[in-house]
């Protein structure tokens, strides 16, 4: 039976797209028959404390001689210091679900000295682990990797059954993230502020703990924008829950200025959902366009328009549902994503 050391920042068990992922891959490659040993880093990353940092380098350092780990990069990201040590005794493999230097929200200096430390953590690693082709694209430009040291292991999805959708009144909007500038919330109370004219409520689903003066902003805004009986934040929900909440909405719309990859988009088209998104290259090439409308990142007036129409048209929306539940037929299952992640472990041990 093979045997790998997964470490991670953090608790594992948090209700994000990136330890989803860490979650169902872990699971999968156990059923593959591989034993996954968890190692936990800590928490307060990518800004740990000095005493969090040295006892995560410490509990790498007593891994076995050898050992097979993979890092979410997370927490790799800020290893500049004892990456050499670490590769030099360890096949070690970083997982990047997006360079952490393109976050939203940090100083210039913050930026700088997160990809000064990514780049100096990734150079020694055996391989590196992307969520997306755009992700890959950006490690080898932002840190000099070669294109042949990063594999692509795209998030599986989900795929429910049928869902039968009644028109229903008002348009029930979803929207699915942590409650984090990146994810734009912002943007979209802005773009539905001018739309109050038509009936529609809104749904947001994401944890609410992350970045507290982001959503007591949102709160505040809307306020002024006179929108609280039509927005809910609901926080961080199982599930089983969230699984009802796409089912029983009409249109998912995530006005994001950053992703990796996009996992929520996905699992809005397995759930047969018309798609109003933003968020760069990833997801730009992860949306088809008969089923999603791509709106450029800080576009509100993009997102009031693309709202506007789905929101009057229901032939439109039942029309670009349709071709999600087809376009994601074609989506990667969870067992795909853990054989491909499998098979990258194989070639590196080899």
């Amino acid at each position: 039976m093979p045997t790998l050391y997964f470490a991670y920042p953090g608790d594992i068990d948090t209700p994000t797209g990136g330890y989803g992922y860490d979650r169902r891959i872990i699971s999968g490659l156990r059923d593959l028959g591989w034993q996954v040993e968890l190692v936990p880093l800590g928490d307060g990353f990518p800004f740990p404390s000095a005493v969090t940092l040295k006892d995560a380098r410490e509990r790498l350092a007593c891994l076995p001689e050898g050992a097979l780990t993979v890092v979410d990069g997370l927490a790799y990201g800020v290893f500049a210091h004892a990456a050499a040590a670490l590769a030099g005794r360890l096949s070690l493999i970083a997982l990047v679900h997006h360079p952490l230097c393109r976050e939203n929200g940090l100083s210039a200096d913050e930026a700088a000295k997160l990809r000064d430390s990514e780049h100096k953590a990734l150079a020694p690693v055996r391989h590196i682990i992307v969520t997306s082709p755009a992700t890959a694209g950006q490690v080898s430009e932002l840190f000099g990797v070669s294109p042949e040291k990063i594999t692509v292991v795209v998030p599986g999805t989900d795929k429910p059954g049928l869902v039968t959708r009644a028109p229903s009144n008002p348009v029930r909007l979803l929207s699915v993230g942590t409650v984090v500038q990146r994810k734009g919330y912002d943007l979209l109370l802005q773009a539905l502020s001018g739309l109050k004219g038509l009936e529609w409520m809104l749904d947001v689903v994401g944890g609410l703990d992350a970045d507290p003066l982001c959503y007591h902003a949102l709160l505040r805004q809307v306020d002024r924008y006179d929108l609280s009986e039509r927005v809910t934040f609901h926080g961080a929900v199982p599930s089983v829950d969230l699984g009802r909440f796409y089912s029983n909405a009409d249109i998912f719309v995530l006005a994001s200025r950053y992703e990796g990859y996009g996992m929520a988009y996905t699992e809005a088209l397995a759930h047969g959902l018309p798609v109003i998104g933003s968020g760069g290259g990833a997801v730009r090439e992860t949306l088809p366009k008969d089923a999603a409308i791509y709106c450029g990142t800080e576009d509100a007036e993009a997102l009031h328009d693309a709202l506007e129409m789905l929101i009057r048209d229901p032939s439109a929306r039942t029309d670009m549902a349709e071709a999600a539940r087809n376009a994601a037929m074609d989506l990667p299952d969870w067992n795909d994503a853990a054989r491909r992640f499998a098979k990258t472990l194989q070639e590196v041990c080899s």
